[in-house]
């Protein structure tokens, strides 16, 4: 072997046969690699076998021989081995509550960290019934919640719901805060939020995988994908979740937030109190303020290690506080 070759085991993915390639640098294990399995040069990429880390040319120098690499063509991702092994147990689905309570008694006494993830991810996949709907098709899932929500899409609506009139008590309760004279046209608001709500039944069609709302936040299989810090365009640690899927699922996602990007104790109900209070004979456009409070408009998902409790200092349009022209709604 020429000196600073080294051996490595390279498999292509989904493939379980292995190749051993040896190479001084990552461009020369890709070249040879994609000559092997005839894969395109171009957009290809190695990652590790175990938990699908992308290789770097500082990162490969680092490895060690003989280490375990899957050649990833154009458009391709490996998420680890852990997506081998469920593969495998998925040809016994029939047998999935044993292989659960098995991996459950393996992992309460294993102490190496990695087998245990891998333990743990496994469980929690193979408890996964995302297409399961009905209560009677999914018992698990429905556990610890009231008789009453024959499905999960209503659970995960009536969640919604909840959100948004925890959002119209606390809108609702900061009339103490408006000035005496404004307080009776602030109420005002209030009311015809309130029957918009109600005609919208909430807005609980966001968490719904059945709705077809073109706001509706998740996907028609039930993903959630967190939008990113209010500073941010995206998520940049990807998370995701479906709570559809199992019981643990659903318990996790109520922690994710929805966050109003322009906030709204620091900066919405604030400004409408002020409006209302200033309107001078001017009519309040109560629904900008609406979609503000309400709305994906001035709503993101975002999960809770995303959810920046500092202030956002974004404010509110003050080219959209009052109506122009003639208008169906008047508060006096």
């Amino acid at each position: 072997m020429a000196e600073g070759l080294r051996p490595f085991r390279l498999r292509g993915r989904g493939s379980p046969q292995k190749f051993g390639v040896a190479a001084g640098s990552l461009r020369g294990l890709l070249r040879k690699g994609c000559r092997l399995l005839q894969i395109p040069l171009a957009g290809s990429r190695l990652c590790l076998y175990e938990d699908g880390t992308e290789l770097t040319e500082s990162y490969f120098r680092a490895l060690p021989p003989q280490t375990e690499l899957v050649l990833l063509g154009p458009g391709e991702s490996w998420p680890g081995c852990a997506s081998d092994i469920e593969r495998f147990l998925a040809a016994f689905s029939s047998q999935r509550d044993a292989v659960v309570e098995a991996a459950r008694q393996l992992l309460s006494g294993e102490r190496a960290p990695r087998r245990q993830k891998l333990l743990a991810d496994l469980i929690h996949n193979l408890s996964e019934n995302i297409l399961a709907e009905e209560r009677g098709d999914d018992e698990k899932w429905f556990e610890g919640l009231e008789s009453r929500f024959k499905n999960k899409s209503s659970y995960m609506r009536y969640s919604c719901e909840s959100r948004i009139r925890s959002y119209m008590k606390e809108v609702s309760s900061f009339i103490s805060n408006v000035h005496p004279t404004a307080r009776e046209a602030y109420k005002g608001i209030i009311d015809l939020m309130a029957e918009k709500l109600k005609s919208v039944k909430y807005n609980g069609c966001y968490f719904d995988r059945r709705e077809e709302e073109e706001a509706r936040l998740c996907t028609p299989e039930g993903w959630f994908s967190c939008q990113g810090p209010f500073d941010r365009d995206e998520c940049p640690c990807k998370h995701s979740i479906n709570p559809y899927s199992n019981r643990e699922s659903r318990i996790l996602f109520s922690t994710w937030n929805l966050d109003h990007i322009i906030e709204k104790k620091r900066a919405v109900v604030p400004e409408l109190a002020e409006a209302v209070k200033t309107r001078d004979g001017r009519e309040v456009n109560w629904e900008y303020f609406y979609q503000l409070l309400f709305t994906v408009e001035n709503l993101k998902l975002v999960h809770i290690a995303c959810h920046k409790k500092t202030n956002h200092h974004l404010s509110c349009d003050k080219a959209k506080i009052y109506r122009k022209g003639k208008q169906n709604h008047k508060i006096s």
